[in-house]
């Protein structure tokens, strides 16, 4: 176990210094901080029966946002790409392979989410007088947020990534039901706006409490008058997120040893094969 944590974090090391020194990755998670600092610099007005200004609303939603996408869109896609290029067939033939290569994952995600979280909060703070915790007990919740955020969509993210076709299809299958979800779990405006049944159906996916909890830590205690319940709900917040914790976790461990153990060299040719006919790959 020792090595496989020495493995893990060792590789993590490494995959961590690629994407810094990846222009076109590091200018993704760049593109989504700008997107989310010129729609803030757009929004005027406050939340309604509050004085908080809508724009700490909607930076605070994009902050959840981004903790959602790295989770249920770039590590799914990580996990397909990697597997088309045969990264599990080596795995599986690697002692500890498989579980270094989670650690690996989860160390590459925990730092791409700090950095994306910290990159805008800081920024909003500095260039549109964003929102940030107040006192210990903000900070406090933001990372048990954070935490419990993560460890409820990171697995399930790991089991879609599991059995996605291939990297195009993966995009196209997973953006959808995403952005659906932004906009319907109280991301970008309060969710009391929304009709009944949509609130009742967005209350069941992590995003809404991801935002909730997230809210409660940044923005001030008058603005709970906004929301559906008229508080922050925290113990539904931490009991949500832990329920799609142990499910993803469920999911996602059989899945990835199922998708290791069908992987094998005729099935990775095969698919090779096909993409450069179909000229996804040359030939």
């Amino acid at each position: 176990m020792t090595n496989v944590w020495r493995a893990g974090l060792q590789r993590g090391r490494i995959e961590l210094r690629h994407l810094l020194r990846s222009p076109k990755e590091m200018s993704g998670h760049l593109t989504n901080v700008v997107v989310a600092l010129v729609i803030a610099v757009y929004v005027t007005g406050d939340v309604p029966g509050t004085h908080v200004p809508m724009a700490h609303l909607v930076l605070v939603g994009f902050a959840a946002y981004l903790l959602f996408q790295i989770g249920l869109v770039n590590l799914p896609q990580i996990l397909v790409t990697e597997r088309e290029e045969g990264t599990l067939l080596r795995l599986r033939a690697t002692p500890g392979g498989i579980p270094a290569y989670l650690v690996a994952k989860s160390m590459l995600v925990v730092a791409m989410t700090a950095g994306n979280l910290a990159l805008l909060l800081a920024v909003a703070a500095l260039l549109v007088d964003g929102p940030l915790p107040h006192g210990p007990g903000g900070w406090l919740t933001l990372l048990w947020v954070t935490t419990l955020g993560l460890l409820a969509v990171v697995p399930l993210g790991a089991a879609i990534g599991a059995v996605l076709p291939n990297p195009r299809e993966a995009l196209a299958l997973i953006m959808l039901p995403t952005m659906a979800l932004l906009f319907t779990s109280g991301t970008v405006f309060p969710s009391t706006s929304l009709p009944v049944p949509v609130q009742q159906v967005a209350a069941v996916f992590p995003l809404k409490w991801m935002a909730q909890g997230l809210r409660s830590a940044l923005l001030p205690d008058a603005a709970r008058t906004a929301e559906a319940a008229g508080s922050w709900e925290l113990p539904m917040v931490a009991l949500v997120l832990t329920a799609w914790a142990v499910l993803g976790f469920l999911l996602a461990v059989p899945l990835l040893r199922r998708a290791a153990r069908r992987e094998s060299g005729s099935r990775l040719s095969a698919r090779h094969r096909k993409a450069a006919q179909s000229g996804a790959l040359p030939t």
